[in-house]
């Protein structure tokens, strides 16, 4: 009970200074906290990257396999994106299937890269097998929440950027997956980062903090390519204005340019 009082006047705390125009750690409303980009930390995979940004950290992993396309997409490659939440990030976190927010955070990141084609799964075709059966290209990214403390869906999504960017295609021939022999890059037509924005009140700020999270009206998840909006995502009981997304939209597409310097891009 002591708990939840306390975070109330937290809550009560921080949506008054956000209205004031202020945040619990002096950012300006349309910065970021430090960012930190380090691409190849999980040499068992065939790309992978660690982000921080703030204090939240997310490493995610890309895993290639060979498979069978889905029959409305027998040409093309196979995506599957999926988000753990590890129970050392949050006290908030347990063991176990995926909760809500894991599942919503592998979609938000999943439509960004597919929105952008970030991961080129129509050139993911291999061919036929033996037995005259389509081969494909599987890919695998898988996202681990290692520290949360908010806007975990754009350290996801610049970790699988990164990650993708860093994956290199193993070798397949005669049936066989050699992983150990590296023939490219995987194919990409676009890289795709994401400005996530909160809203409390009138006010509107990027790159929410987990205190600042928990005290939000509304939250917008904006994905891009350089000079495009691809993707859009809101969540919360608030809403936003028509002239207020125009400025969210022309801010991540500013923000998005400074992203993916990050990633050499």
């Amino acid at each position: 009970m002591t708990l939840n009082i306390l975070d109330e006047i937290k809550r009560d705390y921080v949506r008054d200074l956000i209205q004031k125009g202020n945040r619990t750690d002096n950012r300006a409303m349309d910065e970021y906290r430090k960012i930190s980009v380090e691409p190849g930390v999980i040499t068992s995979a065939e790309g992978s990257s660690r982000v921080r940004i703030g204090k939240s950290q997310v490493m995610v992993g890309v895993k290639l396999g060979v498979g069978s396309p889905f029959p409305d997409r027998p040409t093309e490659g196979v995506l599957t994106t999926n988000a753990e939440f590890l129970p050392l990030a949050s006290p908030n976190f347990e063991s176990g299937p995926p909760n809500d927010e894991s599942i919503e955070l592998a979609r938000v990141v999943d439509r960004g890269i597919r929105s952008a084609n970030a991961v080129d799964i129509a050139s993911l075709m291999i061919g036929e097998d033996a037995d005259s059966k389509p081969k494909v290209w599987a890919v695998y990214i898988d996202v681990y929440v290692l520290d949360h403390d908010g806007n975990l869906q754009d350290a996801a999504g610049l970790a699988a950027m990164s990650a993708i960017l860093n994956t290199q295609m193993p070798k397949y021939e005669d049936g066989k997956l050699m992983l150990e022999e590296k023939t490219g890059p995987l194919p990409s037509k676009g890289t795709a980062v994401s400005c996530t924005f909160g809203k409390i009140g009138s006010k509107i700020f990027v790159d929410p903090s987990y205190e600042e999270e928990v005290s939000l009206d509304a939250r917008l998840t904006m994905a891009s390519i350089p000079g495009h909006i691809c993707a859009c995502q809101k969540t919360g009981r608030g809403s936003f204005k028509v002239e207020e997304i125009d400025a969210c939209m022309d801010l991540a597409l500013r923000k998005g340019d400074e992203l993916r310097a990050l990633l050499g891009q």
